[in-house]
């Protein structure tokens, strides 16, 4: 068998790069899960079920057309259609007409959604403190949000643009 770093027409990460990317790969695989745990044990919500609450409740009408709701919480309208469905059943929202651009269906936040967020929220912001913020050295969190966005620009236009876009919650 052949060395497959022989091959020149691929640039091979070196072993300080692989080392870096093995940590970036256990970033991205570890945090949502720890995220999602938190908020399963203490709110009864997923992470992606949250992240729907947060962009629902930053809308300035409490909705958000489904296709651009899905972009926003990272999730393929598949995956969305359920979670909204699992939502629609705890009463957390429903789901209505949303003539704002065309004929689409969008996610409506109800009074009780609103008060499931707010509930969650000090519990998710205390995890993600103690996980991120609070982990990291001054400016590195800025860092890693602009890192964060060059690469999720490179992965998905679409969802960077929905990003941009977003009101901040």
């Amino acid at each position: 068998m052949t060395d497959p770093s022989d091959d020149p027409e691929v640039s091979w990460l070196a072993p300080g790069q692989i080392k870096d990317w093995v940590s970036v790969m256990a970033l991205v695989s570890t945090l949502p899960s720890a995220l999602d745990a938190q908020l399963k044990r203490d709110a009864g919500l997923n992470l992606f079920e949250y992240h729907v609450l947060v962009h629902l409740d930053a809308s300035p009408t409490g909705m958000v057309p489904m296709s651009d709701l899905a972009l926003l919480a990272q999730g393929s309208v598949s995956r969305l259609s359920h979670a909204v469905g699992r939502l629609e059943r705890a009463g957390l929202v429903r789901r209505e007409a949303c003539n704002e651009v065309g004929r689409r269906t969008g996610a409506l936040l109800t009074a009780a959604g609103r008060a499931k967020l707010k509930s969650a929220a000090p519990g998710h912001v205390r995890e993600v403190r103690r996980l991120v913020v609070d982990a990291l050295e001054p400016g590195q969190l800025e860092a890693l949000g602009e890192i964060a966005r060059t690469v999720v620009a490179a992965t998905s236009p679409e969802a960077a643009a929905a990003i941009e876009r977003a009101p901040t919650p």
